[in-house]
């Protein structure tokens, strides 16, 4: 089948260069990538695995209100909060 299409530089560049380091004519070398590229497009998508993670008890809270930031950073530096 003949047909038209434009191509963007970039793309062309790269099909350009690909064709030049195989020796390849431009055809083969679109074709070949339109494959590839179907095959991806088409092929359904990995599952992965579910990500465990393990709890660490971190021990009982330091200040009486986490949301005081001036008794955050006094326990953070040593200091006697009051």
């Amino acid at each position: 089948m003949r047909t038209t299409l434009t191509i963007e530089d970039d793309l062309a560049i790269q099909l350009q260069r690909y064709q030049k380091e195989r020796g390849l004519s431009l055809k083969l070398v679109v074709n070949k990538a339109l494959r590839e590229g179907i095959k991806q497009l088409t092929s359904p998508t990995p599952k992965h695995k579910p990500v465990r993670m393990r709890s660490v008890s971190l021990g009982k809270c330091l200040t009486s209100n986490v949301d005081d930031v001036g008794e955050a950073l006094a326990i953070a530096d040593g200091e006697d909060f009051k």
